[in-house]
């Protein structure tokens, strides 16, 4: 009776969700890629790991708060796609992709005047000197990684998913060949490492944007969105709707990914053991999350829909449902985390103590995985009703108020060190989804009686 109660909401959400899902392991896969292939380049030795985790880190930290942005185009497309209003639906793509384009070389020039400062954030030389060159080539790829955006938001917000799903995967394939050439030197290429993973990552972005847009331009169904489009398009009006509804959304991730970016900092302070650890633990935890942010961007498409047609039931259904796939889906990923513990970093690295440590921190990494998800459905939600000003108050206090000085007083004043970290997710985690909860179902009473 109760699987009957919600079986086509679970259809629909996971007709929208399979793509974004398979877009999202794309994107793991060539993480785990670069991982896999920097991690076994280095053999014993942890550098060139670290230095990979920490690139990305301080790079993903710029990445996560400007993609934060783009996302506030799907559910104002989305409202406006079920209401037939196409014209403003085509403003708010030219603007969109004048606005993020211009915001990817602007986070470009922010990352590249975050250089100097990482000499002093406490990290191992040698760790440094080999993140730079790569972090450069993550940096450089900003501005294509917001073109894709601007388009994959859009489609998104009109219910197309499959076309960035069919992109990922083509670009991605292409980063792990180059990974396997660049990163070892074969096919007559120098011997690159870390820089190489960060040239095929760059190669791939420039890639996808090219792919993107070439497939949306080439559809008759598509091509009259972009019909005038020229930087005469540039509104005011519109570019301030679009920070208005993004700014939020780029705020929440960047105070949760400044959690895990700081997190990843101090794991530095614990030797480069702990920090290749904590990217092992990071790389495979964020596998889980693909599928996690694939049903919290199916909510927000279909809860954005429910609320252009003023469908309060549905809306609340679509919503529970969400929440159901994603309590099975991270019990499995929290019960494999344990099971295979010590397999998985053993994937990764020969160094026994880096996988003492990885193991450990997966069995807090299972403990956060309810909490993960339940809070990102909730704020997929929350966007999709675009009630997103009280996301960064609540990101605030949780990651911010709570994680991040829990588990440094647990690491270094408790004597819990790594482990001491990732319990200050637990917390931060567990109070943002309790938040967010809350103040979902306060809107949604709100609007049963409105």
């Amino acid at each position: 009776m109760f699987f009957a109660k919600y079986k086509e909401q679970y259809r629909q959400n996971l007709m929208l969700a399979l793509p974004v899902m398979l877009t999202q392991l794309g994107q793991m896969t060539t993480q785990l890629a670069d991982n896999l292939m920097v991690g076994n380049y280095g053999g014993t030795n942890p550098v060139p790991l670290a230095a990979v985790s920490f690139g990305g880190s301080v790079s993903f930290i710029f990445f996560i708060a400007s993609i934060g942005v783009a996302l506030g185009l799907t559910p104002l497309v989305g409202e406006l796609y079920v209401k037939g209003e196409h014209k403003r639906s085509a403003a708010l793509l030219h603007n969109g992709i004048l606005f993020y384009v211009l915001l990817g070389f602007i986070s470009s020039a922010a990352q590249y005047a975050a250089i100097p400062l990482m000499s002093y954030m406490r990290q191992p030389d040698e760790v440094v000197a080999m993140a730079i060159p790569y972090y450069k080539m993550l940096l450089a790829s900003m501005p294509f990684v917001m073109l894709f955006f601007a388009f994959k938001s859009f489609l998104e917000g009109v219910g197309n998913t499959k076309v960035e799903m069919v992109v990922t995967i083509i670009a991605n394939a292409v980063n792990i060949a180059l990974n396997w050439v660049l990163i070892f030197g074969r096919m007559g290429f120098d011997e690159m490492g870390a820089t190489g993973a960060g040239v095929s990552t760059l190669t791939a972005r420039i890639i996808a944007s090219i792919l993107i847009v070439g497939w949306f331009a080439s559809r008759p169904g598509y091509r009259p969105y972009l019909k005038g489009f020229s930087l005469r398009r540039w509104s005011w009006t519109t570019i301030r709707k679009l920070i208005r509804m993004g700014m939020p959304i780029s705020a929440q991730a960047f105070t949760e990914s400044s959690a895990f970016v700081g997190t990843s900092i101090m794991m530095g302070w614990l030797g480069t053991e702990a920090l290749s650890a904590n990217h092992i633990s990071i790389t495979v935890s964020n596998c889980s999350l693909m599928i996690v942010m694939a049903i919290g961007a199916a909510t927000t498409i279909r809860v954005s829909h429910c609320y252009g047609m003023h469908d309060i039931p549905q809306l609340s259904q679509t919503i529970k449902a969400s929440y159901h796939l994603v309590l099975l889906w991270n019990a499995i990923a929290a019960a494999t985390f344990i099971s295979l513990r010590f397999t998985i970093p053993a994937m990764f690295t020969q160094n026994a103590e880096v996988i003492s440590i990885t193991a450990s921190l997966l069995v807090y990494a299972a403990m956060y995985q309810l909490s993960d998800g339940l809070q990102y459905v909730s704020c997929g939600a929350l966007r999709g009703i675009q009630d997103v000003k009280i996301i960064m108050p609540i990101a605030v206090m949780a990651y911010w108020i709570l994680n991040l000085p829990v588990g440094y007083m647990l690491a270094f004043h408790c004597g819990m060190g790594p482990n001491g970290l990732f319990a200050g997710y637990v917390v931060g985690l567990s109070a943002a989804a309790v938040l967010m909860i809350s103040r979902l179902r306060k809107k949604i009473r709100y609007m049963r009686t409105a």
